[in-house]
């Protein structure tokens, strides 16, 4: 994906796997898989971490090909999601060290245009998961009350 603000190329990462179907060599059943994932999420995983740590640990090159089930999905049918989707989290911990940031250096015009940016990410975020319901109508971003949510 292309960077949102500065016209740049984006960022690398690993790709999926070419075939969707599930490797010869895999000795995991779709059940152990599920198990996996599981016990990763009550060992405080989030589900890119769960997802990471299959794969470069288990060999599990893909949990969807083989179980026919995303992670978050095997996780809410467990009841094990947390109440905050994960990007939002992590988007909601990012704004909150870039304010701490900002209070001890405040002529950091480069880190004030940090914080508008995750803002705005943050804002279009929550628009999106109230509309689809995951999360409640009357959810507002307060970067103070989201200080006591995050620590």
């Amino acid at each position: 994906m292309a960077r949102l603000y500065s016209h740049k190329k984006g960022k690398s990462r690993s790709t999926k796997p070419a075939v969707k179907k599930k490797p010869v060599w895999m000795q995991y059943s779709a059940r152990e898989v599920e198990l996996l994932v599981v016990k990763l999420a009550k060992e405080g995983l989030t589900p890119s971490k769960i997802g990471i740590k299959l794969r470069d640990v288990y060999g599990i090159p893909d949990v969807k090909v083989i179980t026919g089930k995303s992670i978050t999905k095997i996780l809410a049918e467990k009841q094990l999601l947390p109440e905050l989707p994960e990007d939002l989290a992590e988007l909601l911990k990012k704004a909150v060290r870039v304010k701490q940031h900002l209070d001890n250096n405040k002529h950091d015009m480069t880190a004030k245009r940090g914080l508008q940016l995750t803002e705005s990410k943050i804002l279009r975020l929550v628009k999106y998961y109230k509309r689809v319901g995951k999360l409640p109508k009357d959810w507002k971003y307060n970067l103070e009350q989201v200080k006591l949510l995050v620590s």
